[in-house]
This record gives structure tokens, C-alpha cells and sequence, in this order.
């Protein structure tokens, strides 16, 4: 009889997000809409999520403790408001798993300084002569050690983070080459749409370009800002290709498709305002996330169940991520409690 095929190996998807302020739109449709889509039980899904909330990696920009944790507290209200439902994916802190710094430090071990030197962070700070601490030059071992922690076949990415996923796959390589096989190599996976959301004036959504809207902003602010939205000066009869349009991308992001598909034809047609257009996106925005901003809102007045996810999201997390670690400490050495026979009658004498 032909043998039998093997269990295929269960899908485990993880994420990590840092807190280094509010959620904006560019967050939001560009990666975290899709993280939230690989949680067990949707279309295309993971068997099993796991999502964590970057404060390690946030302390090479973020100094101050109390703004910190505030970033974190109000990270993990806005990821569960906009979707992540903690009985189908685990939520929790980076640093409250101490054995992702432990594996770490055992990656570090075997990752040679020409590849960090060649990481685009590192490189791109030195090139402009900005500051560069060893947290950001290492910055992209923690990285591997988050994904490594937890057996992670695939890890949801921007195009400007596939290379980050390339130095993991290199040093799980490397490691499981000297000491065996101790790690799962890990996909990266596209996520569509990164660099399709446009800020306020035109240019990628980013917080370094101060041009950003949030997702929970206040209407009243996000309105000032949408109507501060810079646009072109051509005159108001004259046709236009809404597709090229920062202003039209905003709103296609937030707008039924029929209203989408409408706005496009008074683009072509011409014979309009901006200000009109502008006025459509606040309303379509106020729509879009009206539910989610309801469910913050609820979720903020109960801080207790926050913590509760978050705590029980840690002791999963630490599950994982100790069998992980503790098959690494053994082949490395470090568990002497698997010491050979010979080798520990040694000792004795």
C-alpha cells in the first residue's frame, strides 16, 4: 500500500505592529485590514494568528515612558475595535515575552555584522548622517527572534519589509545549518495596497510627513483636515482622470463602490469642485468607521478587559515561544540538564 502523505503543517500567521502613535489609514488599509483577514475562521485564513504590539522595537524612537505606554494601551483598544477578536488570534506585548530577548541574543551569535550594516534602516539613517544607536543596527534580529519565537510559516508584509523577512530566513538558515533543524523558515506574504493610500498632500501616508488622518480621529479634526487636503488648480469645467487623484484614492478607500464608480464620472465629465469632492470623503469617512469608532468607545471604558486580553495573550505567547527557546538552548548547550551521560560523569569526578 503507498505510504500515507504527511500532515501538512498547520498555518501560523503573526504580525507585529509598533506604538508609536494613533492608527492612521495608511495603517490601517494598508496592513492592518489584511493582518486582521488571516485570523482563523475568515477566507484565506491562517490556522492559527498570533499579533503583537512592538513596544521593544518602539523604544529607539519613543523615550518617554508614559507616552509609551499609552501608545501600547491604545494600540490594543484600536486593533480590537477594528476587528482582531482575541478567541480566534492571540493579542499581546512584546516585552511581556521575555524568551523572544533570550532567542534573540542566540541569533545574534550567528549573524554577521556585513548583513545588518546592509539593512535598509541602518543604512538609510548612516547615509543621511542621522543618529544610529545599536538598537535600530540590531534591530532586525529582534525582528527575526518575534517571528522565530513562534514557529511563524507567514508573516504578512510591505514590499519595504520583505527584506527583513530575507535576514530571518538567513539566520534560521544559518542556525538550524550548525545546530540542526530548530526553526521554522517562514514566507513572507505581499500585503496588498501599502503604497496605494495617499496623505493629505499627495505623498505616502506617514506620520514622518505629518500628513496623515486617523482612523479614530475626532470628526471635527478630521474634517479640517480632509478640507485642508491640497489639490491641483485646474479650472472647474475642465475634465479629470480621477485614477491619478490623491483626493479620489482617499475616497474609494472609505466610499460604496457605486459612489466610487459615481465621483468617477464627474471626474471625467468635469464641471465640479474640489471642495464637493471633499465634502463627499468626510461623509464617506463618517460612515465607514462609525461602527468600529462605537466599539472603541465601548472597549476604552472597560480598561480591566484590555489588560485581561493582553495577559492572556502573553501566557499563550509565552507557551509557544518557551518550546521554541527551550529546543534552542539545547542544541546550543544551554540546557544542562541534557547533558550526555559521559560528559556529566565527568563532572562527578
Amino acid at each position: 500500500m503507498p505510504a500515507e502523505p504527511a500532515p501538512s503543517r498547520p498555518t501560523r500567521a503573526l504580525s507585529g505592529i509598533q506604538p508609536t502613535g494613533r492608527f492612521h489609514w495608511g495603517n490601517y488599509f494598508g496592513a492592518i485590514r489584511q493582518y486582521i483577514d488571516l485570523q482563523p475562521g475568515d477566507h484565506q485564513a491562517a490556522d492559527e494568528a498570533y499579533y503583537f504590539i512592538a513596544d521593544l522595537h518602539a523604544l529607539t524612537t519613543v523615550r518617554d515612558p508614559t507616552v509609551l505606554r499609552s501608545f501600547v494601551h491604545d494600540a490594543a483598544i484600536d486593533l480590537l475595535a477594528l476587528g482582531l477578536d482575541p478567541e480566534r488570534a492571540v493579542l499581546f506585548v512584546q516585552s511581556d515575552v521575555p524568551e523572544v530577548t533570550e532567542l534573540t541574543w542566540l541569533l545574534m551569535t550567528v549573524t554577521p555584522m556585513g548583513l545588518l550594516e546592509r539593512c535598509h534602516a541602518f543604512k538609510d539613517k548612516k547615509t543621511r548622517g542621522m543618529p544610529a544607536d545599536a538598537g535600530l543596527f540590531t534591530y532586525p534580529v529582534l525582528m527575526a527572534a518575534d517571528i522565530l519565537a513562534y514557529d511563524a510559516t507567514v508573516v504578512p508584509v510591505g514590499e519595504d519589509q520583505v527584506q527583513h523577512i530575507e535576514v530571518c530566513r538567513d539566520l534560521a538558515g544559518t542556525f538550524n545549518h550548525l545546530y540542526g533543524d530548530v526553526f521554522t523558515l517562514p514566507q513572507p506574504r505581499l500585503v496588498e495596497g501599502g503604497a496605494k493610500v495617499p496623505g493629505t498632500d499627495g505623498q505616502k501616508m506617514s506620520k514622518s510627513y505629518q500628513n496623515t488622518l486617523e482612523v479614530f480621529e475626532e470628526p471635527g479634526t478630521l474634517k479640517k483636515k480632509i478640507m485642508r487636503i491640497t489639490t491641483d488648480s485646474r479650472p472647474l469645467e475642465e475634465p479629470k482622470e480621477p485614477e491619478g487623484d490623491h483626493l479620489f484614492q482617499l475616497f474609494s478607500l472609505v466610499a460604496p463602490e457605486a459612489d466610487r464608480q459615481a465621483l468617477a464620472e464627474l471626474y471625467r465629465r468635469g464641471g465640479f469642485g474640489y471642495g464637493e469632492v471633499k465634502k463627499k470623503l468626510v461623509e464617506a469617512a463618517g460612515d465607514f468607521f462609525a461602527v468600529v469608532r462605537e466599539r472603541r468607545a465601548k472597549l476604552e471604558a472597560d480598561p480591566g478587559h484590555i489588560e485581561a486580553i493582553l495577559t492572556a495573550g502573553a501566557e499563550r505567547a509565552r507557551s509557544k515561544s518557551g518550546e521554541v527557546l527551550a529546543r534552542a538552548r539545547r542544541v546550543c548547550g544551554l540546557d544542562r540538564s541534557a547533558a550526555p551521560p559521559a560528559a556529566a560523569s565527568r563532572r562527578k569526578g
